[in-house]
């Protein structure tokens, strides 16, 4: 079954009437439009989209994430969210234990809308902690603050330098190794650098699970690092925190303890419905410090409940919507047991991915070995398999990789991403996202490796 038709965005508009007129439409009208929507829209919980680092709803989610816009409130005080500030926290106390940080109020957190802003809470957080006063008077007459990410970390590290005022030149790019991880020395010499140049390094982002190719940073090296040099330690676990439910590959995020702060988002490889994304800090009331701006029509300080439940004035946002209870359902259906298990069979695909391309014949896997979700590789086509590999064998192989998504997608049966990773010179390759959404098996692995051959002989 094609899980896409894609079409042109002129015959889209044919088929979707989306203009918006004085008066409203029939009740018949209105149906056809949300029949045409879900029917030209891509499906993501199919078996065969692998195409982001999210993919289907987990189904527990998915009335979690109903109740909560029947529900239709904002998650600042207690008086309009009871229920919902209860059943936030309890998931934070989840999210703590899982890093190992203390429980709360010894340690706190808070759900984002997204990873970035998860990442830019830990930024904001980091420059509190070394100058609170910047919270009253800025950063005119400071020296320059750096920062310090992966060249294979997100790009909302550089974004959030540019929101926030660092300035994207003070962000410092560290030097991965063979497998994709952040090379420690390179990180100790950039940190020398940067204090050489005048500015104050403040803030180092280690990445579980890279965006591109799912690598892990070494996280015990650069929290020693960083606690000699006393930099804010925080990792970016968007994509890898989800390991943490399984007992068989937590230890992948060995050091996740010794940080400051951790981002994870559920919503990718775990299937929790989009958005779900954590921000957990280790030190005491830091998020209120550093964000309370005491509007006192929201936050009075007499009400007659205990004010600690309204937790709007410990967020950049006013409104927050509800992401909670998506996360809350699946984890009292599923038990950390269950979503472990959930990992579990993920990893196991992957693992099964990447054993079958090893050795199979017109494949090449673009690292020897893979720690997370992703599996990076190019499939060469009978015809290149024995010429010689000059640099025009492999501007061949980018753009045929390029191609062959083309014609998959126009295809609709699979959808896989590609990238290249400009950094280390390496051309477009195609990434394989294994997630626990919906359950993948061997069988949905094998057809995309028969999906991608058949495509490709077509060329």
């Amino acid at each position: 079954m094609y899980f896409v038709e894609l079409k042109l965005t002129i015959f889209i508009k044919k088929k979707i009437d989306i203009k918006l007129k004085n008066e409203g439409s029939s009740e018949e009208e209105i149906k056809d439009a949300v029949r045409n929507i879900a029917h030209y829209s891509v499906k993501t919980s199919n078996p065969h989209f692998h195409n982001q680092l999210y993919g289907g709803v987990d189904s527990y989610g998915l009335a979690g994430a109903l109740l909560t816009e029947c529900c239709n409130t904002s998650q600042y005080t207690y008086e309009v969210a009871p229920v919902f500030q209860i059943l936030e926290r309890q998931v934070l106390d989840q999210g703590l234990k899982l890093v190992n940080y203390p429980s709360y109020p010894e340690a706190d957190g808070i759900l984002c809308p997204g990873g970035s802003l998860s990442n830019m809470y830990g930024m904001v957080l980091a420059r509190y902690s070394r100058i609170p006063e910047i919270k009253t008077k800025g950063l005119s007459g400071l020296l320059p603050l750096s920062m310090f990410t992966s060249e294979l970390g997100h790009y909302s590290i550089s974004k959030a330098a540019h929101w926030l005022g660092f300035g994207t030149d003070n962000v410092y790019t560290i030097k991965t190794d063979e497998l994709g991880r952040m090379d420690p020395e390179d990180l100790r010499k950039n940190i020398k650098d940067a204090r050489a140049r005048g500015t104050i390094p403040f803030f180092v982002n280690a990445t579980a699970g890279t965006t591109v190719v799912g690598s892990i940073d070494p996280l015990e090296d650069i929290a020693a690092i960083c606690k000699q040099e006393n930099l804010w330690f925080h990792i970016d676990a968007c994509l890898g925190g989800t390991l943490l439910l399984s007992t068989k590959y937590r230890d992948r995020l060995k050091g996740v303890e010794l940080s400051d702060s951790v981002s994870w988002n559920p919503h990718k490889m775990l299937g929790a419905p989009l958005q779900c994304s954590f921000f957990l800090v280790r030190r005491r009331n830091l998020l209120h410090e550093a964000n309370c701006s005491g509007a006192t029509y929201l936050f009075q300080q007499d009400k007659f409940y205990d004010v600690s439940w309204d937790t709007g004035d410990k967020s950049v946002q006013c409104g927050r919507k509800v992401d909670a209870v998506k996360l809350w359902l699946m984890w009292k259906a599923r038990g950390t047991n269950g979503l472990g298990l959930s990992v579990d069979i993920a990893m196991d695909c992957a693992d099964y991915f990447f054993n079958k391309i090893k050795d199979r014949n017109g494949y090449r896997l673009v690292f020897p070995k893979y720690q997370g979700n992703t599996i990076s590789f190019w499939y060469i086509p009978p015809s290149m398999r024995s010429q010689p590999e000059t640099q025009e064998w492999w501007d061949k192989l980018y753009a045929l990789t390029a191609k062959i998504k083309e014609l998959l997608v126009l295809d609709g049966r699979l959808l896989i991403g590609y990238s290249p990773l400009t950094g280390k010179k390496i051309g477009n390759f195609f990434r394989m996202v294994v997630s626990c959404q919906p359950t993948p098996s061997h069988h949905s692995m094998d057809f995309a490796l028969q999906q991608i051959e058949f495509i490709a002989h077509k060329l």
